[in-house]
């Protein structure tokens, strides 16, 4: 996390200088498609009793996918909720990508969930860690973390949907947000800083998730409680694997929770905003391993998946073997 700190001075909400003892953090969303953290400075450091700007607002941090700029003081009184939290949490609010636009209020029109994934992922990220720092600099915990939707309904804040409009497109939700700060401040305070998924990474499907991919099978309870899961392919025949509009990823191996045991696994194509990297402290040390009791040998097993007298329809068996992600050959007995 690059933090960044440039004080609003000119701003209203500053000179004011009001300070207030943190008792929580309440996560916003910028609504402003393209506008990132470093430009809010310009936006906003302006006075609205001089007729410089139409709002009176301003809070404490603005991150998007490579920094953070602190605007306020952590412990000075911010404009950012439109209630009483105002008094008692510290405002963040994430900078959301371009390529969009806004209908209705709070429907994102025109936003391509794949390619903003990585994106979504880095801010994502910087968010965790600026909020694991606060935590601790403040003596909170994950359940400290609100956002603004929640603030709402706890008549502390305005009447708007971030995060709730914007984090479930990827598979998240301000509880999967507390989930990540509270698995970061148990491990010591080093987060996982991945947004980008490889083979041989260990990770574990989201409780939120329901399906693999959209419009493809549901996922069983077991495949989610009993062992997290290793990626063993990111590509298909050299190209990102898209299911349902989503990249997806092959969990080819799993690895028992319980005894950390790693097996053949459920070879299934996932979306990647599914699934999350797990902290290495999560997996202990790896079982000790018997020496084998036959010796090794350069056996390789095959699997037929169909036999045909029409070459056409091998072909095209063949065509959804590799479609499914899956490498295959024809051979004629």
């Amino acid at each position: 996390m690059k933090l960044n700190t440039r004080f609003m001075t000119r701003n209203d909400c500053y000179q004011a200088g009001r300070k207030i003892t943190p008792k929580g953090i309440m996560i916003h969303s910028t609504a402003t498609p393209g506008v990132m953290a470093g430009d809010w400075f310009n936006r906003w450091n302006k006075s609205f009793r001089a007729g410089e700007i139409g709002r009176q607002v301003c809070v404490h941090a603005f991150l998007d996918d490579t920094e953070v700029w602190q605007y306020l003081p952590w412990n000075h009184r911010g404009w950012h909720a439109g209630g009483d939290a105002n008094n008692t949490h510290i405002g963040i609010e994430i900078c959301e990508p371009g390529g969009f636009s806004y209908r209705n209020g709070f429907q994102m029109q025109g936003y391509n969930v794949s390619a903003q994934a990585p994106y979504f992922r880095r801010a994502w990220q910087n968010a965790v860690d600026l909020s694991v720092m606060l935590c601790k600099q403040y003596g909170l915990t994950e359940k400290d973390i609100i956002d603004h939707t929640e603030g709402n309904r706890r008549g502390i804040a305005s009447n708007h949907a971030d995060v709730g409009h914007w984090f479930p497109k990827h598979g998240e939700s301000i509880a999967s947000f507390r989930s990540a700060v509270g698995r970061a401040l148990r491990g010591g305070g080093s987060t996982v800083n991945r947004s980008t998924f490889e083979v041989g990474d260990v990770v574990e499907i989201k409780a939120s998730a329901s399906r693999y991919y959209p419009g493809g099978p549901t996922i069983p309870g077991w495949v989610k409680t009993d062992s997290y899961h290793k990626i063993t392919q990111v590509q298909s025949q050299g190209r990102p694997y898209v299911k349902g509009g989503k990249t997806c990823v092959l969990l080819g191996r799993k690895v028992d929770k319980r005894n950390g045991r790693d097996t053949t696994g459920i070879l299934t194509w996932i979306d990647r905003d599914l699934i999350e990297h797990v902290d290495p402290a999560k997996l202990g040390e790896p079982p000790e391993q018997k020496a084998p009791t036959q010796p090794t040998t350069d056996k390789l097993y095959r699997v037929q998946v169909g036999a045909f007298s029409e070459k056409r329809n091998a072909e095209a068996f063949l065509r959804k073997v590799k479609e499914a992600g899956f490498d295959g050959f024809i051979r004629k007995d």
